[in-house]
């Protein structure tokens, strides 16, 4: 039932022609290595999801397919993981950046997720082209994956950069702020507090965790509600709000690094497609998405707008 759902919104999307998350998509003229790539004759369809992070990735390849002579059509902005998985499966869209994680635990069915970041990218590139024929190209550095923060005035008082220091503070300073849906996963919070030897009810009091929506989480440990807050390691908010972000350094997070996934019926016709994306993979790191992501989300701005100033700004892309 769940797939019937996503397939029918798939194609109502394509039916009233919606998906755009800003309308126009800016196109310009290739700079430096990204010059050589020729894609002229190539149709494409790319998905994103609705999030501020996947609109601008969405609206990066959208400007970078488009500069280099492809004609894109662009269904970014589709309601959920479902709906974006199911237009790539049947063919609505050829194109979509991906998280490892996200397709390894819910499109492909496996309980949990992998922390080593390249066995992660491995395993689902490997069972994405047998299973489906989707080729994940190279992924970024960042890693959009859960976490806990701090304020810095908190982490410069206690010294705190690392998870596993949290063990070692007095028993009144572990308070927690959470959001449901990781309370309540089989691979959420209790089992982190457990892997970091600090398990809820005796490591940490149940009365010092508080269960909040998402947004609010940030809210409350800015404001000091809780020491710890849960987090998306790449949120925009983690710089408005000046967050610090702990090291998750007994490597309990499953690896959510994102990476362009293609059709490889696309990828046949034009293999020199991977070279448009690895260089501009390459610069998206955890600081840069959450620098991109704070100009949506805080500042208000449009995703291409945001996705053309930094392609322009890393030297990918001329305006013209």
């Amino acid at each position: 039932m769940k797939r019937l759902l996503a397939a029918s919104l798939v194609l109502l999307l394509s039916a009233c022609g919606l998906g755009t998350s800003g309308g126009f998509v800016p196109t310009g003229a290739l700079n430096a290595q990204l010059s050589q790539v020729d894609l002229q004759g190539l149709k494409i369809g790319i998905g994103s999801k609705s999030f501020q992070e996947q609109l601008i990735l969405g609206k990066i390849a959208a400007i970078l397919l488009q500069s280099a002579g492809a004609e894109v059509k662009d269904l970014t902005n589709m309601p959920g993981s479902d709906t974006s998985r199911q237009a790539m499966l049947q063919d609505q869209i050829q194109f979509s950046w991906e998280y490892t994680g996200t397709a390894w635990i819910s499109y492909l069915g496996h309980e949990t997720g992998i922390p080593d970041k390249q066995k992660q990218y491995d395993a689902v590139r490997t069972e994405d082209r047998e299973k489906y024929d989707l080729i994940w190209l190279k992924p970024a550095p960042m890693n959009n994956s859960y976490g806990f923060a701090v304020t810095r005035k908190e982490s410069e008082r206690l010294k705190l950069t690392k998870l596993s220091q949290v063990a070692s503070l007095p028993a009144k300073e572990r308070t927690f702020c959470v959001e449901s849906e990781f309370a309540n996963r089989n691979d959420g919070f209790e089992p982190m507090l457990k892997h970091y030897g600090v398990p809820l009810g005796s490591g940490v009091r149940r009365d010092d965790v508080r269960t909040l929506d998402t947004g609010a989480v940030y809210v409350a440990t800015s404001k000091g509600d809780c020491l710890l807050g849960e987090i998306f390691t790449t949120d925009g908010r983690i710089k408005a709000l000046d967050l610090v972000v702990l090291e998750d350094d007994k490597a309990y997070f499953p690896a959510y690094n994102v990476a362009p996934v293609v059709a490889k019926k696309v990828l046949d016709q034009y293999p020199q497609l991977p070279k448009l994306f690895e260089p501009v993979s390459d610069k998206l790191t955890d600081e840069v998405l959450i620098e991109l992501n704070a100009q949506v989300d805080v500042d208000g701005r449009e995703p291409a707008d945001v996705a053309m100033d930094w392609l322009v700004k890393e030297g990918f892309v001329t305006r013209d």
